[in-house]
């Protein structure tokens, strides 16, 4: 009873009940969460792992969505319960969407300082067969 800000919902007396009160409508509040900027992206982890056994996804995704929310595309993964962690990153896609303006996690920039294994940069290096 106490705390509602709306009329009730019949005419208290005749007087009321002749005037035609008009209904307050609930506000529309869709304008206020419509974005009319482009969303922000970064590349950073989801986790996919079970409980205590943690397995990451690299993930390019916008900086508002929840953490394991839908993401815009999956640029690798990371394994830290392997000796070492094992990373797999498609750097080209990386490039691609930093060169797009998606900002790197602090997390997925320091995976990214990591070299690369002797035997995929001897293949990125090595010209194509004919």
């Amino acid at each position: 009873m106490f705390g509602h800000n709306r009329p009730p919902a019949g005419p208290m007396c005749r007087y009321h009940a002749a005037i035609q009160m008009p209904r307050r409508t609930t506000r529309n509040t869709s304008r206020f969460f419509e974005r009319n900027y482009p969303p922000v992206l970064m590349i950073r982890l989801a986790r996919v792992g079970a409980r205590k056994q943690p397995h990451y996804r690299v993930v390019v995704i916008e900086k508002d969505r929840a953490r394991n929310g839908r993401s815009v595309e999956v640029v690798g993964t990371y394994n830290p319960r392997t000796n070492p962690a094992s990373v797999d990153l498609k750097r080209d896609r990386i490039d691609y969407w930093t060169s797009k303006g998606a900002r790197l996690s602090e997390t997925v920039g320091k995976l990214l300082k990591t070299p690369q294994p002797a035997a995929v940069a001897l293949e990125s290096e090595a010209p194509a067969a004919v």
